[in-house]
């Protein structure tokens, strides 16, 4: 068996637990946003804090096993590959600096709000820019690495693709944080 492989196999798997795990994430905002009420938020946010302890664990495997294949093969002064570190640290301060600590704020807001509708506050808080923008930036940031990684471009290609993921990650973000989520709701059950 070669370990370069199985290495290979292995970071495979952190890119497709990273984007399982911001999957579900992104459902559990959608659901937030849509919530009426306590009773219906509480079960989303629950799952959305138990799904977010999984990203710095997918951050150290795929760091680790992008670590090894750059010893092993490639060297550490490669563009694409310094595009690639880059973007596993902008994830790993971008998700608890701003998703986790928004998320937080929005945990607050649900228990001050107490039973029945949700208050202004909450429902303000389920369409907050700053945690939409990391919710829907970081997996973006992903894609536009894992675009990297197959076309093994230069520094300023490598940079751009990642640039250009992460402004539609975020043009998607605010489009969704920014609309009231009854219309959209309205306009996805007419029948025309």
């Amino acid at each position: 068996m070669d370990t370069y492989q199985t290495v290979v196999y292995l970071h495979l798997l952190s890119l497709l637990a990273g984007i399982a795990a911001a999957s579900i994430s992104t459902l559990c905002l959608f659901r937030l946003r849509a919530a009426q009420t306590l009773a219906e938020a509480v079960p989303w946010g629950m799952l959305a804090g138990k799904v977010g302890k999984v990203f710095p664990l997918v951050i150290l495997g795929f760091f680790a096993t992008g670590a090894y294949m750059t010893s092993d093969v490639w060297t550490w002064d490669t563009g694409w590959i310094d595009v690639g570190i880059v973007s596993l640290a902008v994830l790993a301060i971008q998700g608890p600096l701003v998703a986790k600590s928004r998320a937080k704020l929005l945990e607050d807001a649900l228990k001050q709000n107490g039973p029945g509708p949700l208050g202004e506050n909450a429902r303000r808080l389920t369409r907050d820019s700053a945690l939409w923008v990391a919710a829907l930036t970081n997996p973006a940031i992903v894609l536009g690495v894992a675009w990297v990684m197959t076309q093994k471009g230069s520094l300023t290609g490598s940079i751009a693709a990642v640039l250009v993921a992460y402004a539609i990650g975020a043009g998607v973000a605010l489009r969704f944080a920014k609309s009231d989520p009854a219309a959209a709701d309205f306009v996805a059950a007419s029948p025309d």
